[in-house]
């Protein structure tokens, strides 16, 4: 059986805004996985564009399932390229909320808990970004606002410490 590594192929600089077109059409059909594939042919050539840096982190939180690690660590790694301080705090809350979302849609153990301290996370990040954005902004309130309804409407309220104390005999 031959084991190849293929050689990946760089895009002309001039192909960039079709690219970008692709990418927004791939993400939009839910085919995540080929829009991070242009993003990153994108970023080769142009590694500055802050919008394509973005798309790339969203095709990294689209693909959130039941074992998101890899894609969070990489969807986190890209904050530090984005150069916004709004954006930065923004999608940060992003990444926690879809994270939260994955978690309980794949019923990890403890899935409750950690969406929970996920949500809050993204709360905290959107109350950052609500901080820093322009006039008629309101994204990251909207995003707040959907953080809490989850929160209410799944009752992932803080669960007291139970003590279990240990009855004679058991």
């Amino acid at each position: 059986m031959e084991n190849t590594m293929h050689q990946i192929k760089t895009i002309s600089s001039d192909a960039v805004a079709r690219a970008l077109q692709k990418a927004e059409r791939y993400r939009l059909l839910n085919q995540s996985w080929a829009t991070e594939s242009i993003c990153l042919d994108i970023l080769k050539v142009d590694p500055e564009n802050q919008q394509v840096r973005v798309m790339y982190l969203l095709s990294l939180t689209d693909q959130f399932g039941a074992e998101p690690g890899d894609l969070a660590r990489r969807a986190r790694g890209e904050l530090a390229h984005i150069t916004d301080e709004y954006q930065r705090a923004y999608y940060a809350g992003i990444i926690d909320e879809r994270l939260g979302h994955a978690k309980l849609a794949h019923g990890v153990m403890h899935a409750e808990g950690i969406a929970r301290k996920l949500f809050l996370s993204a709360m905290e990040s959107f109350e950052r970004a609500e901080a820093l954005r322009k006039a008629g902004n309101d994204d990251a309130i909207l995003r707040w606002n959907t953080c809490a309804r989850t929160l209410e409407r799944l009752r992932l309220e803080e669960e007291p410490e139970v003590q279990h104390a240990p009855q004679f005999g058991e």
